[in-house]
């Protein structure tokens, strides 16, 4: 793979719905001012209401005590309240000018770039690695070889199997393939991220799920579609899928598509397929990332079904990446 600077870092917790915060100045203020005005009432009409009060003047000192108090909770809240729609309004123009800035970039860049980005550079990256390393094979070959040649071959044509002395190198064969198979706890652990800064396994699986060329084009896929679904405040963990048979996904890895394998497609929640809908509509870098997604997803989930137990396929099921495929899919139209 190309180096690591190139690629972006999982933004923790970008994943993560925000939490809202507890109790503020706002409510301290208000308790403050409920027990101050309880105590000067009290203390007004037990040594200065006078004697021989009868029920309506208790009463009216009761309004007197207890309006005011009500009077300053209803400003709370409404401090409150405004406040909040402060902070969201705010998040929410933050996303738009993230979207925006994409965008603007993205189109300057020219369509070309637009759904590829850092993918289109690695692999750019390893076939120029691929054919400098062909051309150093090559190059080897021929001097080995002795005077008889007197041009370079950039790659060995197929010839019938001859009297070498030596077994034929394969060229060709990019540095990937050489590799062990990434492990399936490790390829389901990384799809769904980790979870924490603290989580140690989960980016010890990363790492080693990024050695494999294939799944670290999947896991920069679903990272993209997981940042943007995220500005809309579409957050996997927010989501409670319907998880399909682990013979469902076999079939979808085989080539099903449409009403038979349906259930796959367990998101339910309304307003993220609404959002999603749109968003695939109106944005053209989302729709590319999602298209994008949702191809890479496919052949990963038929490679992974090929060695994976049942149990293992349920675990792949309920990430969130899993998720991400469930909700685009549907939008898409995969399941229809």
């Amino acid at each position: 793979m190309a180096d690591s600077k190139d690629s972006r870092a999982t933004p923790l917790g970008i994943y993560d719905r925000p939490r809202a915060p507890g109790i503020t100045g706002i409510e301290i203020a208000a308790i403050a001012l409920s027990i101050g005005w309880l105590v000067l009432s009290g203390v007004f009409f037990l040594y200065f209401g006078g004697e021989g009060a009868d029920g309506l003047r208790f009463i009216l000192s009761m309004m007197v005590m207890f309006m005011p108090v009500a009077m300053i909770w209803v400003a709370a809240t409404a401090a409150r309240a405004s406040r909040v729609m402060r902070e969201e309004s705010a998040r929410l123009q933050s996303a738009i000018d993230a979207i925006r800035n994409a965008y603007i970039s993205q189109a300057q860049a020219g369509r070309k770039e637009a759904g590829a980005g850092s993918i289109t550079k690695k692999l750019d990256e390893i076939a120029a690695a691929q054919r400098k390393t062909e051309t150093a094979l090559a190059r080897f070959a021929v001097s080995q070889g002795g005077a008889g040649q007197p041009t370079l071959a950039p790659a060995p044509q197929p010839e019938p199997a001859a009297a070498d002395d030596q077994p034929r190198l394969s060229l060709g064969t990019p540095a990937e393939a050489l590799q062990p198979p990434v492990a399936n706890a490790d390829f389901i652990r990384a799809l769904n991220f980790p979870e924490t800064a603290e989580d140690e396994e989960g980016f010890a699986a990363l790492r080693r799920a990024l050695k494999d060329r294939q799944a670290a084009q999947l896991i920069q896929a679903a990272q993209d579609v997981l940042t943007l679904l995220s500005q809309d405040g579409i957050y996997m963990d927010d989501l409670r899928p319907d998880l399909a048979r682990p013979e469902l996904w076999r079939a979808f890895a085989e080539g099903t598509r449409g009403r038979a394998i349906a259930s796959i497609g367990g998101v339910r929640d309304r307003s993220s397929l609404t959002l999603t809908t749109a968003r695939m509509k109106q944005d053209p870098i989302f729709r590319d990332a999602a298209h994008h997604f949702l191809r890479l997803f496919d052949k990963g989930v038929a490679r992974f079904t090929q060695e994976a137990s049942d149990a293992e396929i349920t675990e792949l099921a309920n990430t969130r990446s899993s998720r991400a495929f469930m909700l685009l899919g549907r939008v898409a139209g995969t399941f229809d």
